[in-house]
């Protein structure tokens, strides 16, 4: 195949596309890493609350510990407890706790959502790859790569932010992976995942980029606490969320990957008219 020269817009087709894991793949409702960050601050006998610890996901699990430490209401909780705001050194000593229970959590949680199988499968059918992105690092990838290729998820490639200069919102991981799967240029391939840092690692990367709301951590429930909600509880959740992922800049938002096929000829409709992410 000849090598792709830019002379003017890109007009060809979708070539990759980068998925996130949790919430996005595999571990639907984002639940595994939740329990560990709420742990680790109870050890420090600090009570965060579910949305203190789901607000920064999607961070590298260091940056997400430091961003609750910023966030005034857990800086007030710790404050009544220690007498002082947290600091750098109590950072550093919580993450040495996170990486062994989230190496715990995160092999509990490694099914995939549904769909996500049968996309893989259409996507390569169509000789689009697929990559991947994460805020778990390598030694936690270590334990969820081999449980979700149990269950037969196994992307070209896997990205963390231990690999890269920075994780999100910096695009580094998206460039990686554009690299190892070999695909370019950027607007070629588009960013699939549940939170905010997805979506903006995507933008910064000028991917084109998809939200995911019902499977991910802005909603934060499993696939059966799902189905007891009742219907118009759901939509209305669901659609705070959308507003929310398209805010942040998200081109496209739907409930699941089970979207996606719908999505990404869209794309493909706007890449053949010349236009850009």
């Amino acid at each position: 195949m000849q090598p792709y020269i830019r002379k003017g817009a890109y007009t060809g087709p979708l070539k990759g596309v980068i998925m996130d894991w949790a919430g996005t793949a595999v571990d639907y409702g984002c639940v595994g890493p939740v329990a560990v960050f709420i742990e680790v601050f109870k050890r420090r006998g600090v009570d965060v609350t579910t949305g203190e610890a789901r607000k920064p996901m999607g961070l590298m699990k260091k940056d997400h510990v430091r961003q609750m430490c910023a966030d005034p209401s857990v800086a007030a909780k710790w404050h009544a407890v220690h007498g002082r705001t947290p600091t750098e050194a109590d950072v550093d000593a919580m993450y040495l706790d996170v990486e062994p229970l989230m190496v715990e959590s995160v092999a509990a949680t490694a099914g995939p959502i549904p769909g996500i199988l049968a996309l893989i499968d259409r996507l390569h059918s169509q000789g689009i790859k697929v990559g991947s992105t994460t805020g778990y690092t390598t030694p936690i990838m270590d334990v969820l790569v081999p449980e979700a290729k149990r269950y037969g998820y196994v992307p070209d490639a896997i990205v963390c932010p231990s690999d890269v200069p920075a994780g999100r919102p910096y695009p580094w991981m998206c460039y990686q992976n554009a690299m190892q799967l070999g695909v370019y240029p950027m607007e070629a391939l588009v960013k699939v995942g549940d939170t905010v840092n997805d979506i903006h690692e995507g933008l910064n990367a000028g991917m084109w980029t998809v939200g995911v709301t019902r499977t991910g951590n802005e909603l934060g429930l499993t696939e059966a606490e799902v189905r007891l909600l009742a219907p118009n509880d759901l939509r209305q959740r669901l659609e705070v969320i959308a507003a929310r992922l398209r805010q942040a800049g998200a081109h496209y938002v739907i409930e699941s990957v089970e979207g996606c096929p719908e999505v990404f000829r869209a794309i493909n409709e706007r890449l053949a008219r010349g236009e850009r992410p």
